[in-house]
């Protein structure tokens, strides 16, 4: 265990928090807030420390992204149960991300080369704690950052199997080459 790994152990203990905190009542909607401003922070930590000081391990390759998407699950989950999002957009949301999940779970065990986050994925990481701020605000526009931000992850998830194609497409075109 090293920094970023307990970054991201402390990470994925805050969900439970988060749901305690979120539906403990509207009057502790931005202490809610704030304990996902904190799991963002200690995104961008772990994963700084982690490449800076060369700590990155296999644990943390696989603890880093769940505890992202837990966590990003989790604000979905209690904003739909609050009413406070269209059911569109959750659905859109879960869509996106399960296929993504499952697609990586899959690939993964069959031993395929994985393609790591780009532009347009933290991108659209941006987008959803920018949404989280105006519809824990109740700010004006919200619903149109949703739209832009699942605009921007879908596209996102495009790229990556544009990419991972690629890259198991030419790692298989080596092996084959290397054979013959």
């Amino acid at each position: 265990m090293n920094i970023p790994n307990i970054l991201t152990v402390f990470r994925l203990c805050l969900v439970p928090v988060y749901f305690g905190v979120f539906f403990s009542g509207p009057e502790h909607r931005y202490l809610a807030f704030m304990i996902i401003v904190l799991a963002g922070i200690t995104d961008v930590a772990d994963g700084y420390i982690a490449r800076k000081y060369n700590l990155v391990t296999d644990i943390g390759k696989m603890l880093d992204p769940l505890a992202d998407k837990l966590m990003m699950v989790s604000v979905f989950i209690t904003l739909l149960v609050a009413k406070l999002i269209p059911i569109w957009g959750a659905i859109v949301f879960f869509a996106r991300d399960l296929g993504m999940i499952f697609a990586s779970i899959f690939f993964v065990s069959k031993g395929k080369k994985t393609v790591q986050a780009n532009f347009l994925g933290k991108l659209s990481t941006v987008l959803f704690y920018t949404f989280f701020l105006f519809i824990f605000f109740d700010w004006p526009y919200a619903i149109h950052i949703l739209c832009l931000a699942l605009t921007v992850a879908i596209t996102a998830s495009i790229n990556y199997i544009i990419q991972f194609r690629r890259l198991n497409h030419m790692g298989h075109q080596m092996n084959e080459e290397t054979t013959n």
